[in-house]
Order: C-alpha cells, then structure tokens, then sequence
C-alpha cells in the first residue's frame, strides 16, 4: 500500500513538472526586419522565458508572396517555418512587412499577426501598427500569437492581450493576459505573475 501511494506522488510530481516545461522560444526575423527591433524582442521575451533564441533573417518564403496584394500570406509562412525548429520549441516569423489571410469571403485580409491554435508557429507584421506606440504594440501582439499556439483562444475582455482586433488597431487599451488567460498560461510554464491582473 505504502508502495502504491508513493507512486502516486510520484506520478503527480512528474505531471506538475511537465506542465510547467517553457517550449524555446525561437524568433526568426524575415525578410530586411531590423536587427534592434528584433533584439528588443528578445530581451522582453527572455523575462517570461528565459529559453529564446534569435536566429540570423532569412528570406520570406518565396511560395508565401501575394501578388495581387504585394504582401505575404501569413497561413503560407506559419506553414513553412514549422519545420525548422526542434519538437519542443515554437517559432515566431518577424516581418516589416504587410501580411494577410483569407477571411470569410475575403480573399485577401490583411492581419497584424497569425498562429497557429495551438501549434508550433506564428507570424507578426509590424505593418499595421501604430508608429507612436509600434514597438510596445509589436511586442503585445507577439504575445497574442504565442498564447495562440499554447491553445488560448480570443479573449472578452477588452484590456487582455488575447482580445481580437476585429480587423482595427485597439492594442493601446490591452494592458495585461486578464487573470484567467494568465492562470492558464502559468499552468504552461510562462513566468508572470498576477500582482497587475
């Protein structure tokens, strides 16, 4: 009996530990996606996983461009860098420049960033974004798209990183994941903490 509780123990430890493993982080810049602006990202991803890497620009994936929209498809470059990172990492596609994907009846919607739900990649485009407050915005919507691929979905709450722009540009009203989008991405190993919920 004594043998039997034991394992149990042990099996809970062993799945807290689990939960709580970061993926890497991998940032690839795409494309002429600036250095600094890339290396800021970087550093504030590090505070909340300290398992990032930024890897050198490559090109954007010449199958991803849009002719008609001289943009490239953000489901096509999700798509293509997946498979360029290891099993447990998830990799962020850096771009400058504009990107879209099919919305509806909408051939052709251009997005500030996509990812998959959940899954191993996403793509941010800086594009769309105020430039004001671009770096701080850009920075709100990785986070978007990174709870993405942990499985969040949009969120109600309006001042919540995981809040759905709607096709505008409301990223200057979220302040925080709200606590339960928080909670949620502490159970999946993210370092926040609830004091600013």
């Amino acid at each position: 009996m004594r043998h039997y509780i034991l394992i149990l123990v042990f099996a809970f430890i062993s799945c807290t530990k689990e939960q709580q493993h970061q993926k890497t982080i991998v940032l690839q810049p795409l494309g002429d996606f600036k250095t600094e602006q890339a290396k800021t990202v970087y550093n504030k991803i590090q505070a909340i996983n300290p398992n990032v890497v930024l890897r050198q620009n490559i090109p954007f994936p010449e199958q991803a461009y849009y002719e008609p929209g001289n943009r490239y498809r953000a489901d096509s470059i999700i798509r293509i860098i997946k498979n360029n990172i290891g099993k447990d990492s998830v990799i962020v596609g850096l771009s400058n420049r504009d990107i879209s994907v099919t919305k509806g009846k909408i051939k052709d919607w251009g997005v500030m960033g996509l990812g998959y739900h959940p899954g191993k990649s996403c793509v941010v485009s800086d594009f769309r974004l105020s430039k004001r407050t671009k770096e701080i915005q850009f920075y709100k919507v990785v986070l978007h798209e990174l709870g993405h691929t942990e499985g969040l979905p949009h969120c109600a709450t309006k001042t919540c990183l995981m809040r759905d722009a709607e096709g505008k540009n409301p990223i200057d009203e979220e302040k925080d994941f709200c606590l339960k989008c928080k909670n949620y991405l502490i159970g999946k190993g993210w370092k926040l903490t609830l004091s600013n919920s």
